[in-house]
């Protein structure tokens, strides 16, 4: 039987609920190396060949973080509101993991960002990065000239509330609500987006991930910050870089027969359109 670890989030007692009600399923079909509520377990240590996540797609981003360099392919639990990541519905586990531990599905790898805050020459902070990396404004909220350079050449300067440098998989995220499209996941593509651009010339834009994205705030203010996957990592000075660029690793998801892509944007997003009348 294959090895799996079981991620979750120990913050919601309903998921510690459920994570217990379902550990008898689980350990009837898989060896359970590991079950961790905090996100702090040194995954690598499990010799793991699974992940099981429960939760929302917060606990996924969590869990892609506490894996690091090491990402195991990941079976997501949906317990949360939308589940774009975790879209496994905690009715249909028993019929989906026989077919999961025994090999009998799809693994899909996804782009990941290798972001690095660069300061005095030196590497001050790096993070992996599954859904974006944002440049914000914080207090006292005035407009940011971020100076967007690709593969060293200068391609623009924003004046926004921010920037958005997004993969596939945070198309649908933050990058959305900025105005930015919705790319396939499995796509090899960056979306640039800015938050509230002054100049209205200024789109999302679509490129290659094997490019180097670069971002400087000249005019940085005391709460300029660099944000990645939601999580804080550190304030942004006049002369400091973000250096973006694709992940030596990739997320690994299990993609699961019945939940396609556009089933996915369909029931997520609302997409009704003229669907639900074609039994009528």
């Amino acid at each position: 039987m294959p090895r799996v670890v079981i991620l979750s989030s120990g913050e919601r007692p309903d998921i510690v609920e459920a994570v217990e009600r379902f550990l008898p399923l689980v350990s009837k079909h898989a060896d359970v190396a590991l079950v961790d509520a905090t996100g702090s377990a040194d995954i690598g240590a499990a010799a793991a060949d699974l992940a099981i996540v429960f939760g929302g797609d917060g606990s996924i981003l969590r869990a892609a973080r506490q894996m690091g360099q090491r990402q195991l392919p990941v079976l997501g639990v949906n317990l949360g509101k939308l589940g774009f990541l975790a879209d496994l519905a905690p009715d249909e586990l028993a019929d989906v993991l026989p077919d999961v531990c025994a090999g009998k599905c799809t693994v899909v790898e996804h782009l990941m960002f290798a972001c690095r805050l660069i300061r005095d020459g030196k590497t001050a902070a790096e993070r992996l990065a599954l859904n974006e990396v944002a440049v914000l404004a914080g207090p006292p909220f005035a407009i940011l000239n971020v100076d967007l350079y690709v593969d060293a050449e200068l391609a623009t300067t924003y004046s926004c509330d921010g920037l958005i440098v997004s993969t596939p998989v945070g198309s649908t995220a933050h990058s959305l609500s900025a105005g930015g499209p919705i790319l396939r996941k499995d796509l090899q593509a960056v979306v640039i987006s800015p938050i509230s651009p002054h100049t209205l010339t200024n789109r999302p834009v679509v490129d290659s991930a094997d490019r180097e994205y670069t971002l400087a705030v000249p005019n940085a203010q005391a709460e300029t910050s660099l944000v990645v996957d939601g999580q804080f990592v550190d304030r942004l000075g006049p002369t400091d870089q973000v250096v973006v660029r694709r992940a030596g690793v990739t997320f690994k998801m299990v993609r699961v027969a019945g939940h396609g892509y556009y089933r996915t944007l369909r029931e997520k997003l609302g997409w009704g359109g003229g669907l639900a009348l074609r039994g009528s």
